[in-house]
């Protein structure tokens, strides 16, 4: 990967705070879902309910795809990324509390909150595997694609 592809992909990650998750279903369906994250580099970490679906998908298979991505009224301004990852529950207490760190960066508001039960949550670090940079300002369509 070239140094200004992965500039436009930290780029995107650290412009956006939501991003979509596609996990798969017991009966082998995708199951989307809207997440908030916090990256470092290309990894990017997210929590959920410990009890939740998506926990429980992950548990089962690693496997996802997401997308993150902006609404725009011209079609040829869509910008964003798509992304095969593996999902990885997080239980190094060092590792979740850098996470809580990035969180609270990335979405001050939460600083008000008090702090979640940790015995209730679930983190997951996403290591990307493949990553669809879409650009069409460069054409209909167009994305580079980068295989780690």
């Amino acid at each position: 990967m070239n140094d200004a592809l992965k500039r436009k992909i930290l780029e995107i990650l650290d412009r956006h705070r939501i991003l979509s998750l596609a996990t798969l279903r017991p009966d082998g369906w995708p199951q989307a879902t809207t997440v908030g994250y916090a990256s470092e580099g290309l990894t990017l970490y997210f929590l959920c309910g410990a009890e939740s679906q998506k926990a429980h998908n992950l548990a089962r298979d690693p496997r996802v795809s997401l997308t993150i991505d902006r609404d725009t009224d011209d079609p040829m301004a869509i910008a964003g990324l798509s992304m095969a990852a593996l999902a990885t529950p997080v239980h190094d207490p060092a590792e979740v509390e850098k996470f809580i760190v990035m969180l609270k960066k990335k979405y001050p508001e939460y600083m008000a909150m008090p702090a979640p039960d940790m015995r209730q949550i679930r983190i997951f670090r996403l290591t990307p595997k493949v990553i669809s940079v879409l650009d069409y300002t460069k054409g209909f369509a167009h994305a580079d694609l980068v295989t780690l």
